[in-house]
Order: C-alpha cells, then sequence, then structure tokens
C-alpha cells in the first residue's frame, strides 16, 4: 500500500524537479563563482602534491577545483532536490516538527506519516541517528495528542539500505533507492521514472555552468601563479607549505 493514495501527480512531479534542478544550478554556480584559491589551498594536503610531482600550477588547480565542485554539488543537490520531490510524490506537506520534513496524515486509517528525507544512506553516525531518533519521539507526542497513530520513516532518494535484524530495534523504519519511492508511490518503477522527469531540463544548464566552471578556472590559475609560483613560473613549494600549515602572522 501506497502512502500516497491518490496517485502520483505528474504535473507536481515535474514542477518539483523543475524548481529543485533551479535552486541546485543557481547555488552551485554561486559556489563556483565564489571560489577562491586562498580558501580551497587552506584547505588541501599540499604534500600530496609533491608527492605525486606536480610541477605544473593548472594541473594543482583543476585537480582542486574539480574535487571542490564534486563536493559541493552532492551537497547542493543533495539539500535542495530530494526532500521536495518526496513531498509531491507523497502528496503530503512541509513538516512543521525539527528533524522530519514530510507530514502525510491517513485520515482513513488514523494515520501519520513523519518522513525524513536524506539524499543517501551514508549520511548518518551514532550520534545524528540519536537526533533523529529524539525528533521522531517530539513528533510522536504531537500525533498522539491528535489522537492519532504514528509512523515514521527515515528515506534516502538513493542507494539502498538493508537492515541485518542486528543490533537495537529502532521506533522508525529506513528505506533507501527503489524500497524509499516505491513506500510512497506505490510504483516499483517510480525511481526510475525520475530520471524520465527530468527530460532535457539539465541540458538547459549545461552551457552557463560551463562558464560558471571556466571563468573560476581561469581565475584560480591567475591566483595559484601570484600567489604560490616564482617569476619564472615554478611552484615556491615552501611558500605553499607555509600557507597552508605554518603559525598565522
Amino acid at each position: 500500500m501506497a502512502i500516497n493514495k491518490n496517485g502520483v501527480n505528474t504535473a507536481a512531479i515535474e514542477q518539483a524537479i523543475a524548481s529543485a534542478l533551479e535552486m541546485f544550478y543557481a547555488s552551485l554556480l554561486d559556489k563556483i563563482d565564489k571560489i577562491k584559491i586562498e580558501d580551497i589551498m587552506k584547505r588541501k594536503n599540499p604534500y600530496l602534491y609533491r608527492a605525486k610531482a606536480m610541477q605544473n600550477a593548472s594541473e594543482i588547480v583543476e585537480n582542486v577545483l574539480s574535487a571542490t565542485v564534486s563536493s559541493s554539488e552532492e551537497t547542493i543537490f543533495g539539500n535542495c532536490f530530494f526532500e521536495p520531490l518526496a513531498i509531491a510524490a507523497s502528496g503530503g506537506n512541509k513538516a512543521l516538527a525539527e528533524g522530519v520534513d514530510i507530514m502525510v496524515e491517513d485520515k482513513e486509517e488514523n494515520l501519520i506519516f513523519a518522513i525524513a528525507v536524506k539524499s543517501g544512506p551514508s549520511v548518518f553516525n551514532a550520534d545524528s541517528k540519536k537526533r533523529q531518533e529524539q525528533n521522531f519521539n517530539a513528533a510522536a507526542k504531537l500525533a498522539r495528542q491528535a489522537h492519532a497513530r504514528y509512523e515514521p520513516i527515515i528515506g534516502y532518494g538513493y542507494g539502498k539500505k538493508r537492515t541485518s535484524g542486528r543490533g537495537k530495534p529502532t521506533i522508525y523504519k529506513e528505506l533507501a533507492g527503489q524500497d524509499f519511492w516505491r513506500e510512497l508511490t506505490g510504483d516499483p518503477e517510480f525511481y526510475i521514472k525520475i530520471i524520465q522527469y527530468m527530460g532535457t531540463k539539465p541540458e538547459q544548464y549545461l552551457e552557463r555552468y560551463r562558464a560558471s566552471y571556466n571563468r573560476a578556472s581561469n581565475r584560480l590559475n591567475k591566483q595559484f601563479v601570484t600567489l604560490f609560483c616564482e617569476d619564472d613560473g615554478s611552484i615556491n613549494w615552501n611558500k605553499l607549505v607555509q600557507f597552508n600549515s605554518g603559525y598565522e602572522a
């Protein structure tokens, strides 16, 4: 049985995806446009680049820029894509309770679904799982006040989550990828249809993304040469390591 008993609203799904992609690219391009070499190199390991015998400034810049953008886009996409899509797929509403993203009320069954949407199944450590359980417990009190049954779910937008049956029992279900989207919609193929619902929307942003990335590459190359290269163009490793790891002046 699906959480959304009314069936998937295709128009709402497509609108949610369009809005999420717009937010994703707006946030990602803003991040890329603001990248500075000083901020990146403070967090990178200069000894690694020397150990790999990197002598070309542009090689280092491309390495750090690619890694920074990759990390940023994974975080930004996870934050802006899956929750609005899950709201549209479930037919629910944005939750007001802390640590809960979606509330779906089944009046026929006198049941409230409380759903926390996460990107992938590797987001939790022991402390964050404990906080999530506390948030579900707090939301359960509200359900009891409404004299409704309560079912908490952690849903992961992609990946697989298998329970071994070992360890401490939890008060919530964890569902990932196909299992999660099937729970919301009743459609075992919905997790594949998400790609189809995207259509050609991502291609609309390709030119803007490439332009932003190329500007960042040029900007960071210039900054790196100015800060960490000798007049003859060779890398001043002492200066780079001191900037990264030396005492603050």
